[in-house]
């Protein structure tokens, strides 16, 4: 990037909030079920239908203003943001203008150098969803036969979280939204599942001279679904807005559509403002007033949110930074991790195990934790039974197949395979025995000081026993026998 300049980007995101029922009316908000069931007189804008506010729905807004820093606004109000879309069967969306659900809270993050940086918000809002245009006979409206509508999604609650722009790279942007995300789902605000469509990000975008108070023309990217387009469509933007100002020209206030097969983002129209949506109060609706008791009691109830996790993680548990920041950066295998850990009490073994062992057959199986058959019983169960020497590390890598693939006890496995590991002195000795009869070159040089020899007949015993000896054991017993 020429240094002469600094980006400025500020990022607007859709969380879709997790309920069973749609932000004003009782039906599914249920993914994936057959276009068009889902639906009513209320959320497909029939004349005469009324909304009603969804209660948990403010409960989780109260949920997501706590976890990152805002001050909730006792009373706020819906109003009405007018235009049209085909999907938009009211012909106006439900949202929040001039009095937001909470504002000026703030997201902290973790840039290269560990420094943390704060990301202020300027708001966060409660809204609804429009419907889902399909377009037949191509991915996008380009070049598709024709479209319909699915007003399946009409009238999903949404939060738009709306950062001031504070953020300088696409790799800030990256952080930022991972950190939104995880805060949302430890919050049990949003699955956050951008596959479906539960996380989609507008972004702002303008470069300006370097250390200068004036901002400049921004242009906007609107609905990306995915964290890596987003990355790749800011970075883009900071290029194109670099090499029209080199060149001597004007960057356009406007909205830009990016497309991920080629990388580069392209004019769509002309950037909107907020009086081009005519905002007035929705008549229909009374004003919202939040009330101190409520706040305390969904306070009081907060679940654990990942800085705290992490936190416990290396000060209590003893992880590394490395290890925490994997397991917490996937809240269902934190999850998974805390629940093993109630049950074997052996953190750092819990750790070693999901992240390598276990990530490594999910990613040859290309599958994810939850489509196995393991379960954090099990997995605290077979790091017991390594604990107490009753099967080895070995044995151990070759049941977790096994596990992942059927929910049965450890213990009955082993006892089914017949692989407990043999801990006994009168069991080895014949096998130690034996060993030290077949190799006596290897036994001379070992008596001689070559004890790196040692490895070798350990090796030896565990071939002979299926890899089911002890192995601290076995080197006892090999030290005595071969110095006699």
């Amino acid at each position: 990037m020429t240094m002469k300049y600094e980006p400025v980007i500020g990022l607007e995101v859709h969380v879709q909030v997790k309920t069973n029922t749609k932000l004003f009316c009782s039906c599914s908000t249920n993914f994936g079920d057959r276009q068009n069931t889902n639906i009513c007189p209320v959320c497909t804008g029939q004349p005469g239908a009324l909304p009603v506010l969804n209660k948990f729905v403010v409960t989780q807004a109260i949920k997501a203003a706590l976890a990152t820093n805002c001050k909730i606004n006792k009373k706020n109000i819906f109003a009405r943001k007018n235009y049209f879309y085909p999907d938009l069967p009211k012909g106006y969306q439900i949202s929040q203008f001039e009095q937001p659900f909470c504002e000026n809270g703030f997201i902290e993050i973790f840039l290269e150098d560990g420094v943390k940086k704060k990301i202020r918000l300027n708001r966060i809002h409660i809204e609804e969803d429009a419907g889902k245009n399909v377009h037949q006979g191509a991915d996008g409206i380009l070049g598709s036969d024709y479209s319909q509508v699915d007003l399946n999604r009409a009238c999903t609650p949404l939060l738009e979280v709306v950062s001031e722009p504070d953020i300088s790279s696409a790799a800030e942007a990256n952080e930022y939204l991972n950190s939104l995300k995880l805060i949302m789902q430890y919050a049990g605000v949003s699955d956050a599942d951008m596959e479906k469509g539960q996380l989609r990000v507008d972004v702002n975008v303008s470069v300006k001279p370097k250390g200068s108070d004036k901002l400049g023309t921004r242009a906007e990217i609107k609905n990306m679904n995915s964290f890596r387009g987003v990355v790749r469509a800011i970075s883009y933007e900071i290029e194109r807005q670099i090499d029209i100002l080199d060149s001597g020209g004007k960057v356009l206030q406007e909205t830009r559509n990016y497309d991920d097969n080629t990388g580069i983002t392209t004019s769509l129209r002309s950037k909107e403002e907020s009086h081009d949506y005519r905002y007035f109060p929705e008549p229909d609706l009374l004003p919202l007033i939040i009330s101190d008791d409520w706040i305390a009691e969904v306070k009081a109830n907060m679940p654990e949110l990942p800085f705290v996790r992490k936190k416990k993680y290396v000060s209590e548990f003893g992880l590394s930074d490395y290890d925490a920041n994997i397991l917490v950066n996937n809240k269902i295998v934190s999850d998974f991790f805390e629940k093993a850990v109630v049950v074997c009490k052996e953190p750092k073994l819990a750790s070693n195990w999901l992240t390598s062992e276990i990530a490594g057959y999910l990613k040859e199986k290309d599958l994810t934790l939850p489509a196995t058959k393991l379960t954090p019983q099990n997995l605290g169960e077979m790091i017991l039974l390594i604990k107490k020497g009753t099967i080895s590390n070995k044995i151990a890598k070759e049941l977790l197949s096994k596990l992942m693939e059927k929910n049965i006890s450890p213990r009955s496995l082993v006892e089914k395979l017949g692989v407990a590991q043999i801990a006994n002195q009168e069991d080895l000795l014949p096998i130690i025995k034996k060993i030290i009869d077949m190799y006596p070159e290897q036994v001379k040089k070992y008596k001689s000081g070559e004890s790196k020899l040692l490895s070798f007949f350990i090796g030896q015993a565990m071939k002979e026993t299926k890899g089911r000896a002890n192995p601290q054991l076995l080197s006892e017993l090999f030290r005595k026998n071969m110095l006699q």
